[in-house]
């Protein structure tokens, strides 16, 4: 039983016993740089991240500011800080490898937002437990601190910006 099926066994007992519970924070933020990488880089690429979880956890509103020479794409991956973990969702790609209708990235850098839902989360992650469609697990990940934002770029392919999502500041549209 996973996670999200725990938790949602756990409501479903402790609503029937009249208490309720918060789902947990819905606006997340990212500041991305080199020294996230794994290993750290020292570069002048960098930039920011924020995401709003809508109320009924269907979609997260997000938006990807950012810096960096040669973008190839750029990501949500599961993973705490200081180690790699995989894609679970494109936020834009220039390799022509993303789910149909991802972004293109700005080639050197400049502001993209979008939303996402279950069809977009990709089986980066599978090997981790976070299988394609699996938006709550995504969500609740989020919440655990375990996901953060990560730009590519040609010299850089593994990641020359990275930042763990954090409560608070989320407003992207």
């Amino acid at each position: 039983m996973n996670r999200v099926h725990m938790t949602a066994l756990a409501s479903v007992v402790l609503g029937a016993a009249g208490i309720v519970f918060a789902a947990g924070p819905s606006n997340w933020s990212a500041t991305l740089s080199g020294y996230q990488e794994v290993p750290a880089l020292s570069n002048d690429a960098g930039g920011g991240f924020s995401a709003s979880i809508s109320p009924d956890e269907t979609t997260v509103s997000w938006e990807l500011t950012y810096v960096a020479t040669n973008t190839t794409q750029a990501h949500l991956h599961f993973g705490q800080p200081g180690v790699s973990g995989g894609i679970t969702v494109f936020l834009c790609t220039n390799l022509n490898n993303g789910p149909t209708g991802t972004q293109l990235c700005p080639v050197n850098g400049g502001t993209i937002s979008g939303t996402f839902a279950a069809a977009d989360v990709v089986a980066g992650a599978a090997g981790q437990g976070i299988s394609a469609g699996e938006l709550a697990e995504v969500i609740a990940a989020i919440r655990a601190g375990l996901v953060y934002a990560n730009v590519h770029t040609v010299a850089n392919a593994s990641g020359v910006a990275r930042g763990q999502l954090v409560p608070g500041r989320g407003h992207a549209h």
